[in-house]
């Protein structure tokens, strides 16, 4: 028993699709939406890049605030600045506790942050603030200045990393593109 050669490809069943995966679905396709939407790939190395950074940053409460400052500054998309930004909430909090101590550290406030847990920022916050202040003023300065420091190189190789990587996405979409458009 033969097939015929001249006999079409069975087709696939209609019925629900794949969904893409949760990476895909929250980081990937934005960014290549906003690549798709005109957004130079440059531009977007440069977006990504200072997103990580400041992402990170220990300004805590004040992410949203100063990255919409300098995606308005620097003529980025705020929205996939705030996207990245938002999306590294997780280990900016990481990093919090750590960078404050170095920070207190560099700066002469090392013993009374050598034990400093996140439950005693979190009271201090609630009944003392002022206290909080006090001693954390000389803290955040030196976790800026360390973070400033380690901010510099990250986004220099984010930028100069992802660049190609979106040159060659925007050289992929627009082949794609021709090729769709000489087939209708």
């Amino acid at each position: 028993m033969t097939v015929a050669a001249s006999s079409p490809a069975p087709t696939p069943p209609e019925g629900p699709t794949a969904r893409p995966g949760w990476l895909r679905r929250v980081l990937l396709d934005p960014l290549v939406n906003l690549l798709k939407a005109g957004l130079a790939p440059g531009q977007l190395a440069l977006t990504v890049g200072l997103g990580a950074a400041l992402g990170v940053a220990p300004t805590f409460g004040l992410t949203t605030l100063i990255a919409t400052g300098v995606a308005l500054r620097l003529r980025l998309n705020v929205a996939a600045l705030q996207l990245i930004c938002h999306l590294l909430t997780p280990v900016q909090l990481l990093l919090l506790l750590p960078l404050l101590r170095y920070g207190g550290e560099l700066l002469g406030q090392g013993n009374a942050l050598a034990h400093f847990t996140l439950s005693q920022l979190q009271a201090q916050v609630r009944h003392e603030p002022m206290a909080l202040l006090r001693l954390l003023w000389r803290a955040e300065l030196g976790a800026l200045l360390i973070w400033a420091v380690a901010a510099v190189p990250v986004v220099a190789l984010l930028y100069f990393g992802l660049r190609p990587v979106f040159r060659r996405v925007v050289r992929k979409h627009e082949a794609t593109e021709a090729l769709a458009a000489t087939e209708r």
